[in-house]
């Protein structure tokens, strides 16, 4: 599996939060979730080695590990 390019897919999602280290990106457009398919709702792209997460309930996780970064996408359950 590729790494998804976010600065190609800039125009589809929107930079939330950048850190320097970390950027967090909220999908506008339906983009598909490398992993499983499904259009994910938001992205966290990490290059630390730890990251602190408190998500919702409700709410499934999908992880894709590169070389250099970790990325986690959010979907929420729609119950």
């Amino acid at each position: 599996m590729d790494q998804m390019d976010f600065s190609a897919i800039r125009h589809r999602v929107k930079l939330l939060e950048d850190t320097g280290r970390s950027r967090l990106f909220e999908n506008r457009d339906a983009v598909a979730c490398p992993v499983c398919g499904q259009p994910f709702d938001q992205a966290l792209v990490s290059r630390n080695d730890t990251e602190q997460l408190a998500p919702d309930a409700g709410l499934s996780l999908c992880l894709h590990r590169g070389t250099d970064r970790m990325v986690v996408f959010t979907h929420a359950d729609d119950s």
